[in-house]
């Protein structure tokens, strides 16, 4: 499964790709944005939002470039407990169904 996690603490980078992989998921982290981040999203399976430190012009351009078939979660905290939360719910759902 692949997420994608938008916002977030800048520090704790190393540390949401470190829980993402325990679950076994492959992750990539955008806490700022980047030049060609459109393109570097692509289409992951998970796109997870910490709203309450991200742009709103970081989120367009994010939620332009994704498809329908991406489930988007929007969550206020960037905490690790928020994130092993949403994986322990969605990493269930995609192994129950696969």
């Amino acid at each position: 499964m692949s997420v994608v996690i938008l916002g977030g603490n800048e520090c704790m980078k190393r540390q949401y790709s470190d829980v993402c992989r325990k679950y076994g998921c492959k992750a990539k982290v955008f806490c700022k944005p980047c030049a060609d981040m459109k393109s570097r999203i692509g289409v992951p399976d998970l796109l997870i939002v910490f709203t309450h430190t991200i742009s709103h012009k970081m989120l367009q351009c994010a939620l332009t470039g994704v498809c329908g078939a991406t489930k988007i979660v929007h969550c206020h905290t960037s905490s690790m407990n928020s994130l092993k939360d949403i994986l322990q719910e969605h990493v269930r759902e995609e192994e129950v169904t696969a």
